[in-house]
């Protein structure tokens, strides 16, 4: 009787799994993670990111954070607004609602705000509340996860589509399936023209401008890794591995005016049971259809790394605490402070740089 009931139990799980497999959302690739950077020197766990200030807390998801030319602070939030607020100062203005999801702003030189948002594409909203849209696709291929930008002095605009596979509620299932569709790519709204300028990427992520502009640094989160993309000079549109093995899921990507360096949001350790699957694309097929309770989570675990200009760490700033401001998605650096955003924590942050 038990055996009987065994090989029942036995068949009846060998049917859902099979039943998972035809249903996942999923086509997973194959593919080799690097190795796991080791935890020591400017990866050595700490807990230098505190104390921090700590506001704004009705408002959920602010991605990314960018300073106004008035010095307040621009924010994109999860339900679509995008809001401007004053460091310390709960209410918020709400200066337009994308009815999308705002990931990444900046100012351009013409004045206007331009806008990454993952549904609605790459967006232009002039001093008077104005919107315009810039762009929805590129090459015959509709942007499924615009993600984040950076604008040069003359006005030229990268931005990273981080799938053209998954949109942003399907992020895990992207980084699940390890397929490389993530691209960057270049607007100049002066002739309004749109180009590829790299692609290949396994969820491409945030974008950041060197100081002088003679390239772009990207993050391939799903891979956990770092590119230069030149944009000057006798390698101008070539793209080379610029930090590789990162200890986590590298977000966003901002300069740092004062260390001459990048800061890299890392919004969640890597973890042992995601590499090890890695060579499993079939496991992967049937994980990616299981309800999200039993899929891998990501740990609580508060990081930003700066790399200097060769790439490599110098240092970081972590907190391992349950309470702590996480997962952070993107550092801002201004006047001394780093401004941290969230795509999934309340309100904003920030901390003095020491």
């Amino acid at each position: 009787m038990i055996r009987k009931g065994a090989a029942a139990v036995l068949v009846a799980l060998t049917g859902l799994l099979g039943l998972a497999w035809v249903v996942s959302p999923i086509e997973p690739a194959t593919w080799t993670p690097p190795p796991n950077a080791l935890l020591e020197g400017p990866y050595a766990p700490n807990e230098r990111l505190q104390p921090i200030e700590w506001w704004a807390k009705d408002l959920i998801g602010p991605e990314a954070i960018t300073v106004a030319p008035d010095g307040t602070l621009i924010a994109g939030l999860k339900d679509g607004r995008i809001v401007k607020l004053e460091v310390g100062v709960d209410a918020a203005q709400v200066l337009f609602d994308t009815k999308g999801r705002p990931l990444a702003m900046a100012y351009h030189p013409d004045g206007r705000l331009i806008i990454c948002d993952a549904h609605a594409g790459l967006l232009a909203m002039d001093a008077a509340g104005q919107v315009e849209t810039l762009a929805t696709g590129q090459g015959g291929v509709p942007f499924r996860f615009v993600d984040d930008l950076a604008i040069t002095k003359d006005g030229t605009i990268y931005f990273t589509d981080a799938s053209a596979r998954h949109s942003i509620e399907r992020f895990t299932e992207d980084l699940l399936e390890h397929q490389t569709t993530g691209r960057l790519l270049k607007y100049v709204p002066a002739t309004k023209t749109l180009t590829r300028v790299a692609d290949g990427f396994s969820f491409i992520n945030g974008v950041a401008l060197a100081g002088d502009e003679s390239f772009l640094v990207v993050a391939e989160t799903g891979a956990y890794r770092l590119w230069r993309v030149w944009l000057t000079g006798e390698r101008a549109g070539q793209k080379e591995l610029f930090t590789d093995s990162l200890p986590g899921f590298p977000d966003n990507v901002r300069w740092s005016p004062t260390r001459h360096g990048f800061w890299v949001a890392i919004g969640s350790p890597r973890k042992p049971e995601i590499d090890l699957l890695a060579a499993w694309p079939n496991v992967r097929r049937i994980v990616a259809a299981l309800p999200k309770f039993v899929q891998p989570k990501p740990a609580r675990h508060s990081y930003v790394l700066l790399v200097d200009l060769a790439g490599k760490p110098v240092e970081s700033f972590q907190r391992d605490e349950a309470g702590s401001y996480s997962p952070i998605a993107c550092a801002t650096e201004h006047e001394g402070y780093l401004y941290l955003g969230s795509f999934a924590r309340e309100g904003v942050a920030r901390f003095k740089l020491p």
